[in-house]
This record gives structure tokens, C-alpha cells and sequence, in this order.
């Protein structure tokens, strides 16, 4: 099975929220599911099927986060290799149409959030930095057309 790199913080934040959703998550569901089951009928009962829908969602989102559990590998800083754009680094580019400098982390698919600059390895921007070097032009399709970024700086 192949496996995805993740960062010791993702890792982190993924087993802490399964084990929220577990103890205190569930609880909460099993108080809603309790209260409503006291109100009466069950076949009439609003409260009680918003409960039962509140609890299917919680325990998907347990089943999700073991699954991705089950197939991580934590990663540490100090191993990730800046000499070329790699899962967890930092990446510095210049949009050669507009001038533009961002910034980019990559990341796996668990972890992207393109609202906090980070990227999965599996999007086009992603997929087309990966392995470059300072000072190569990517050129990477989009939706939008054709951009080209210089790799200005890697880091982690």
C-alpha cells in the first residue's frame, strides 16, 4: 500500500481531532439522540432525525480520518531535502506573465488548504513544481491557461 507524507504537525491536528470526535464528539450525538428520544414519538420527531444525521456524519468523518490514518507517514523537517521542490518545503516563485511573487507549501491531499498557500502534491501547480530546482521556469496548466513561475527559493 502506498503510503502519504504528511508533517509531524498534520499528523498531530488529524489524531487529536479523531480522538475529540471519539470521547466528546460522540457524547454530545448520544445526548442529542437521548434528548429527543425523551420528546416522544420517534416517527414525527424532527430533533431526533437531525440526532441520527448528526451521527452518521460524525462517525464518517471518524471512518475518514482512520482511513487517511492508516496510510500516513510523518515526515520531520530535518529529513525533507531543499534542493529541489519536495513534499513539506517552502517553495519561492515569481509569475513571469504578472510579476508576482508567492509562496507554497507543499503538501498531501489531506493536509492542502490553498487559502493558507498550501498546495497538494496532486494539484497542476503541485504536480508541476515538484523536482524542480532554483532558478527553473515551470510552466503549469490551469483552468484559467498557461502560467509560468520561476523557482526563486526552497525551503522548509
Amino acid at each position: 500500500m502506498a503510503y502519504e507524507l504528511i508533517s509531524e504537525e498534520a499528523f498531530k491536528r488529524l489524531t487529536e481531532e479523531l480522538q475529540y470526535l471519539k470521547t466528546e464528539g460522540r457524547r454530545k450525538v448520544a445526548k442529542q439522540l437521548q434528548e429527543a428520544r425523551e420528546k416522544g414519538d420517534l416517527s414525527e420527531n424532527a430533533e431526533y432525525d437531525a440526532a441520527k444525521e448528526a451521527q452518521a456524519l460524525l462517525e464518517q468523518r471518524i471512518a475518514r480520518l482512520e482511513e487517511i490514518l492508516s496510510r500516513v507517514k510523518v515526515i520531520s523537517k530535518d529529513k525533507i531535502d531543499t534542493s529541489k521542490v519536495n513534499i513539506l518545503t517552502k517553495v519561492k516563485v515569481q509569475n513571469l506573465k504578472t510579476g508576482q511573487t508567492m509562496y507554497f507549501r507543499i503538501v498531501s491531499e489531506s493536509e492542502a488548504n490553498f487559502k493558507e498557500g498550501k498546495i497538494s502534491t496532486k494539484s497542476p501547480i503541485g504536480k508541476a513544481l515538484m523536482g524542480h530546482k532554483v532558478g527553473d521556469i515551470v510552466e503549469v496548466q490551469v483552468p484559467a491557461g498557461k502560467l509560468q513561475f520561476k523557482i526563486l527559493e526552497i525551503t522548509v
